[in-house]
């Protein structure tokens, strides 16, 4: 190089002396990741900015598949809304054509379980018993209209089961109770001291059913659709149907 400057020198050539600075090149490969960065951030920015609740929505979820067990559990519920649907359709048909039917019955059943069965026994269907205790010592006396009376301190006894549907008066003028037995056949009893069941109770004609200490005639009558009978008997052996 000293040669050169020297043999410049020589030949009175000007040189100029320049310096070269050597820059290293980036590499490419780290630019264009910095560049690919840069735009997703911007394009997100521009996202969220527009539409937050898109960018925060939730990812969409696939809907599981469906096994072979599922598959069967819904075919067998199919299965029960179709016969569902048939059996409704058959009471809709028979309730319109058979009116008689056991379906249509058993129907009418359900929506009217609220209203109580027809008793349609008569006097007759019943079997009398003492009115008091048979080992008791007590005069019984009948009219020739069917009322019967006694006047004694003993407990006193339905003539038949039956269910009390009225009961009145009080303890100094005495008590009356009406029984029910059937839809037409009822017993009134009055002049009793003491009444042991309440209105809606059942009372059955071996228990006893009130007390009277003497002091009023006790009197016993039996009705058939509101008609006072007189076709029964009193005897050693107790009541019955002449």
């Amino acid at each position: 190089m000293n040669e050169e400057l020297s043999y410049a020198e020589m030949l009175e050539i000007p040189v100029e002396t320049v310096t070269v600075n050597r820059k290293e090149k980036k590499r490419r490969g780290r630019a264009e990741e910095d560049i690919a960065d840069r735009v997703v951030e911007s394009v997100n920015d521009r996202v969220e900015s527009r539409d937050p609740a898109y960018a925060e929505s939730t990812p969409i979820e696939r809907a599981p598949t469906l096994t072979r067990k599922d598959k069967i559990a819904r075919r067998v519920l199919w299965g029960e809304f179709a016969a569902v649907c048939a059996l409704c359709a058959v009471i809709f048909l028979t309730n319109i054509f058979v009116t008689n039917s056991a379906i249509n019955t058993f129907v009418r059943d359900l929506w009217n379980g609220s209203e109580t069965a027809t008793d349609t026994r008569t006097y007759e269907d019943f079997t009398l018993s003492p009115v008091v205790n048979e080992y008791t010592d007590v005069e019984l006396a009948v009219s020739d209209t069917g009322v019967m009376s006694f006047t004694a301190a003993c407990s006193v006894y339905a003539p038949c089961a039956g269910e009390v549907s009225a009961v009145n008066g009080d303890a100094e003028n005495g008590y009356t109770i009406e029984l029910r037995h059937s839809d037409s056949f009822s017993t009134v009893m009055s002049g009793l001291t003491n009444v042991y069941f309440a209105v809606g109770e059942d009372v059955k004609s071996n228990v006893p059913l009130a007390y009277t200490d003497g002091t009023h005639p006790v009197r016993v009558t039996f009705y058939e659709d509101g008609t006072l009978l007189n076709c029964y008997t009193v005897s050693e052996d107790g009541l019955a149907w002449s």
